[in-house]
């Protein structure tokens, strides 16, 4: 399957499994009328396996855009971290021979073993994308993103698989970080009605 064929497959799934409309308090506080349960497709095999190939690819293509390295992809725990397995698998799919790693962020340090607040495969000096499920206000990301520079990382631009086009790229970019997503709004709105 090519690169398109494989985008529009997760974008149908999305919109059959993850895309609700009706009442909702998202993260923010905010109310929407739209919800994307993001989990409900990350979390299932072929999902996992369209996310990975077509985020590989999207981080390739910006990466080489951009003229920089990626050592590893991680986020905030727990909307980033099956896509940033996801893509880890495509890209060793891709390439065995890659170094990409993964990791994910915790919402805060561990109180006991050696008090991690990055868990698996992140080394100070790394450059990263940092992975985001959904973005509304960028709070998410922009908390992994302190932690990964406290940490000593280096964050190379943001991944989001939709960006529901809420200020949170804005917010993320007034930080200094390029955001790319897969999947805007406007492509997801044909989803399932519940």
């Amino acid at each position: 399957m090519n690169q398109q064929e494989a985008r529009e497959e997760l974008r149908k799934l999305l919109a059959k499994k993850s895309v609700c409309t009706g009442d909702f308090t998202l993260a923010s506080g905010a109310k929407s009328d739209f919800y994307v349960d993001a989990k409900l497709t990350t979390l299932d095999p072929r999902g996992a396996t369209l996310v990975g190939q077509v985020g590989w690819q999207l981080i390739t293509k910006t990466a080489t855009e951009l003229g920089l390295r990626v050592d590893a992809v991680g986020g905030l725990t727990m909307g980033a971290d099956p896509i940033a397995l996801s893509i880890g698998i495509a890209a060793y799919a891709d390439n065995p021979a890659t170094s990409l790693q993964t990791f994910t962020v915790r919402k805060k340090a561990k109180d006991h073993g050696r008090h991690k607040l990055i868990e698996g495969n992140f080394t100070q000096g790394n450059s990263v994308v940092v992975i985001e499920d959904v973005i509304t206000t960028g709070g998410s990301a922009i908390q992994a993103i302190d932690a990964i520079e406290t940490e000593g990382g280096r964050v190379a631009f943001v991944l989001a698989l939709v960006d529901r086009q809420e200020g949170g790229r804005g917010a993320i970019e007034a930080r200094g970080h390029k955001v790319v997503s897969i999947f805007a709004r406007d492509l997801l709105n044909a989803g399932k009605q519940s």
